[in-house]
């Protein structure tokens, strides 16, 4: 008896070009409505609905109702990580204008990853955070030393893991542009939510990219020592 699990039917639900684009269209951790993205996906919305269906039923995105619209988000920070995992080892997509360009080279500063930051800016701060020994690697995780501990709780990061969580606290999540590690898990999550509500960084309409403000250019440095450029695009 194969008691493995079905990779096979991931895999397919995965593979199917739209459903890419939609599945990675989330992996900023925002709820989307379904008509944005069809229109991401450049298909119609009865094409997208039939699609949503099944990555619904499949376990990879979860659906929730808001009066006559339906908004639908990633199932679990897991199905980011594997998105994630997969962009690392796919082939680059071809830039064919001065806009794609322009919109990968965000992207790829700083952006993030369902809910905590990747990209340059996320993987440096990660491993600053690892240079100043507030932050050490763990097999596929990182362990917060009590040294961290007291330089996020000063900055207001949540830093004590849930004991009946099933995620975990401090994941190395390998980023697909860096082709290096930053912090994410529950851990990853509550440094970035309070980085936005701190206003280090701001989101940039219409995607994940995010940019760093003036405020958080100089509060990465004087809190990391970490020297980061501060976004020039609209928010």
């Amino acid at each position: 008896m194969n008691t493995s699990p079905n990779i096979a039917e991931i895999t397919s639900l995965i593979g199917e070009p739209s459903r890419v684009s939609m599945l990675v269209s989330l992996m900023g951790g925002k709820a989307l409505p379904a008509s944005e993205l069809a229109r991401l996906a450049r298909i119609t919305p009865q094409t997208a609905s039939t699609h949503l269906a099944k990555l619904v039923e499949g376990g990879l995105l979860q659906s929730e109702s808001h009066g006559r619209h339906r908004y639908y988000r990633l199932a679990s920070p897991e199905v980011a990580h594997a998105m994630e995992a997969l962009l690392t080892i796919a082939n680059p997509v071809p830039v064919r204008s001065l806009r794609e360009s322009e919109q990968l080279r965000v992207l790829r500063y700083a952006r993030t990853c369902y809910d905590h930051l990747a990209g340059e800016v996320g993987v440096a701060l990660t491993q600053k955070m690892i240079e100043l020994r507030l932050l050490e690697a763990s097999g596929q995780d990182f362990v917060l030393n009590e040294a961290g501990k007291v330089k996020l709780q000063s900055l207001g990061v949540e830093v004590d893991a849930r004991p009946k969580s099933r995620r975990r606290f401090a994941r190395q999540c390998l980023d697909w542009s860096e082709r290096r590690h930053h912090l994410a898990g529950s851990l990853g999550a509550s440094l970035t939510n309070r980085l936005f509500e701190l206003g280090w960084i701001e989101r940039i309409p219409g995607g994940r990219a995010v940019r760093v403000t003036p405020d958080g250019a100089a509060g990465f440095l004087a809190e990391f020592g970490l020297e980061v450029k501060i976004g020039k695009e609209r928010v």
